[in-house]
């Protein structure tokens, strides 16, 4: 039975701008002319980040000022979406990768997976239960259960590398879930960045 729906926490802490390095090490798995959406995209420093590899971006954002400072950034498409507000909002669209980071809302999930390319990759990362224990998000509707992204991605993807738990050099803590999971077309095995 899927989870019920939820409505995402605001970010618990102010904006990140450095890149994830969990997504750093795994984009090495997505092609470089693939189309890249950043979803809850907030400041952009993934979107930023692929753009800079050569990919064409789609940073999907609801905050307005945070997608001005990336559309002066010609590989970077922005639109501005409440994500939560309503029918998905990319119908029809498709992606070489999926990524997202400090960002949930469960409803999303079966979106996510139809919206990848047969040979796409995911790469998510966001907070978990025990987080709690650290500060925001606290509330456990904005917190993944324990194996929740590998449940939901193995239905139709081949995961690469999933990890979770406590983050002891995050200040001041953090439980997370990490992701990173391929397509059902991607060539067997798939290739491990090295590192």
């Amino acid at each position: 039975m899927p989870p019920s729906p939820v409505r995402s926490s605001p970010p618990p802490h102010p904006p990140a701008t450095q890149v994830s390095a969990w997504i750093e090490r795994f984009a090495p798995l997505v092609a470089s002319d693939a189309r890249v959406l950043d979803l809850a995209s907030g400041h952009g420093r993934h979107a930023r980040y692929f753009a800079a590899r050569g990919n064409r971006v789609v940073a999907v954002d609801r905050d307005e000022s945070a997608l001005a400072a990336l559309a002066v950034d010609a590989r970077i498409e922005t639109r501005r979406v409440d994500l939560e507000g309503g029918a998905w909002p990319l119908p029809h669209e498709h992606f070489g990768a999926i990524v997202v980071t400090n960002y949930l809302h469960r409803p999303l999930f079966s979106f996510l997976l139809a919206a990848l390319e047969g040979d796409g990759v995911l790469l998510y990362e966001t907070f978990a239960r025990g987080n709690e224990a650290f500060g925001r998000p606290s509330n456990p509707d904005f917190l993944l259960q324990k194996d929740e992204l590998w449940r939901i991605a193995e239905r139709r993807l081949t995961v690469v590398a999933f990890e979770q738990g406590v983050v002891a050099d995050a200040k001041p803590g953090a439980v997370v879930q990490r992701l990173a999971a391929v397509g059902p077309d991607r060539p067997w095995p798939p290739v491990l960045p090295s590192g």
